[in-house]
């Protein structure tokens, strides 16, 4: 199974075929255990990844961080499924450390993510404080590398 969930997690487009010969199964194997790996929530979606600077130059990703106070009955679970249902959230995720929620959110520019965090974010009763921090570039995504093979054309200055 992990072997099979690695191999989809690299390229979620190989084929069943594809993947009883990596694996040295038949098709009707590979169909059925991932059947049961998305039955049991184990896989809960299938997406692309994009490299958001080649797509749209001028779109903004930040990654904002939340200190919450949780709720007597709930916890953080009623907060972060709150914050999820925004169009503009692309993920809400749990923390330890110095602050408890973090969420990442893409827009057309800073303006757009700041007045979402100011309108948004900040505005729910149970937010203590956010910290925005913008994306400036990605390297790797979700194991993938998403830069090409660009030269360093900087070079090194020596005195």
């Amino acid at each position: 199974m992990e072997k099979l969930l690695n191999l989809l997690k690299s390229n979620a487009r190989l084929t069943n075929a594809e993947l009883a010969v990596m694996l040295g199964k038949t098709e009707a194997e590979v169909a059925a255990e991932i059947e049961k790996l998305e039955k049991d929530g184990i896989i809960t979606g299938y997406t692309a990844i994009v490299d958001e600077a080649v797509y749209d130059p001028n779109s903004v990703t930040a990654l904002i961080e939340l200190k919450v106070t949780p709720q007597s009955q709930s916890g953080y679970d009623d907060i972060a499924k709150s914050i999820a249902a925004y169009e503009q959230v692309e993920s809400v995720r749990l923390m330890s450390g110095a602050y408890d929620i973090l969420v990442s959110v893409t827009g057309t520019n800073i303006r757009e993510v700041s007045r979402f965090v100011a309108e948004n974010l900040a505005a729910i009763d149970a937010v203590q404080s956010t910290a925005t921090h913008f994306l400036l570039r990605s390297y790797k995504v979700n194991g993938i590398s998403v830069t090409a093979n660009e030269k360093d054309e900087r070079g090194l200055m020596f005195p």
